[in-house]
């Protein structure tokens, strides 16, 4: 397999290079301090193509396929993980389910705002008392003529507060039994529909994680995503997407951490020589370096898949686990390296350190990928 960068995926990625550096990289720990939620730079970021980059052109998207998507995502975590979490969370949730469910009259009017960045997406599934379970869930929506009435509280959303529209997964059918789910559009401002509690996060805190609770909630029917009972079916297939967001971001992550403490050991000085000339420290970077490579080559062999139209459940499962596990592994290290300095707000591994967790936790844990990948192994023999 030969995944050597292209010229296109080259170029997008020094863009969103310096895009982060210039409208980033001076507001990190401003934002992530305050916990705010930088709306006006999503802005920004349409206006570059970030916000619809699997979205065809013909619906005012870039256009472009899963390595330059890897390629943005990883170029804007290496400098904030919250911001990398947000534009993951839009392109790869609510806009692309969207793009890959939605009729010709969906995706005419919605997706042109999504792309270019008037609007911010969200979308739920994950429940206060039913994460993985989602065929537990309590969000429920009843027919009612040409509509639905909608009830309930999805929790965890990312984008819950600000996402102007949001693709919401509801049980239609009985608890735990086959097909009992379907996906609705809900636009922000509907009557009954409205954010609930922010989350007070220990890392990520630059991208908005919070409620969001419906009551008595009433769309159209014209809102549904396609067929009553496919929810949950449709769900599946948006996360093996969603995995490579998160394994890009984990790398981007891991990748900041590692430049961070290589430049350091570098500079700092010990017994009249660089740290980086200590074994103790040398063996961490190699060890990095090796795993951060190894995390590449997982998540290219996924967006070859997708880029091709493949089934990406085993591969995206693989890359996502892995990647975000080495992810939290880096920023560790990375911090071991800073030594004292690492644990202060003065140097940036410390914000790593608390980003990365999320990505072992956020789109199927760590232990639900292993079971995915676990299945997919067991049923191929």
């Amino acid at each position: 397999m030969h995944f050597l960068p292209t010229d296109l995926t080259l170029q997008v990625a020094q863009s969103a290079r310096d895009f982060a550096q210039k409208e980033i990289l001076p507001h990190v720990m401003e934002w992530d301090e305050a916990q705010h939620f930088p709306r006006e730079l999503f802005v920004k970021m349409g206006a570059q193509g970030f916000m619809g980059l699997l979205v065809p052109e013909a619906y005012g998207g870039a256009g472009l396929g899963y390595f330059e998507y890897n390629a943005v995502i990883q170029e804007i975590a290496k400098v904030c993980g919250s911001i990398g979490l947000s534009l993951a969370a839009h392109n790869s949730l609510c806009t692309n389910h969207l793009l890959q469910f939605g009729t010709e009259e969906q995706k005419s009017k919605w997706l042109p705002a999504l792309a270019t960045g008037e609007w911010i997406g969200a979308w739920g599934l994950t429940e206060p008392n039913t994460g993985s379970d989602a065929g537990n869930m309590k969000t429920t929506a009843v027919a009612d003529g040409d509509h639905w009435v909608i009830n309930g509280t999805k929790s965890w959303i990312t984008h819950g507060l600000s996402g102007e529209l949001a693709v919401v997964i509801c049980r239609t059918g009985a608890p735990r039994t086959s097909g009992n789910s379907t996906a609705f559009l809900v636009p922000r401002g509907t009557p009954g529909f409205s954010g609930g509690k922010k989350e007070n996060k220990l890392g990520m805190r630059a991208s908005e994680t919070a409620e969001m609770i419906f009551d008595q909630c009433r769309i159209p029917d014209s809102n549904r995503l396609g067929a009553v009972g496919d929810g949950f079916r449709q769900a599946m297939k948006i996360l093996d997407g969603g995995r490579i967001s998160i394994a890009a971001l984990s790398a981007g992550i891991a990748k900041g951490a590692y430049e961070a403490a290589l430049a350091y050991s570098q500079e700092r000085h010990q017994f009249d020589q660089p740290i980086s000339s200590f074994q103790g420290i040398s063996f961490k970077l190699a060890d990095m370096a090796t795993e951060i490579a190894a995390t590449d080559l997982l998540i290219a062999q996924a967006c070859d898949l997708k880029n091709r139209g493949e089934s990406v459940t085993k591969t995206g499962a693989m890359a996502k686990y892995y990647a975000s596990e080495v992810s939290v592994k880096t920023a560790t290290e990375a911090i071991q390296i800073f030594g004292g300095y690492g644990y202060t707000k003065d140097f940036p591994v410390e914000k790593f350190y608390r980003d990365a967790k999320l990505c072992t936790i956020g789109e199927g844990t760590s232990e639900i990928q292993k079971m995915v990948i676990a299945r997919e192994v067991l049923n191929a023999q």
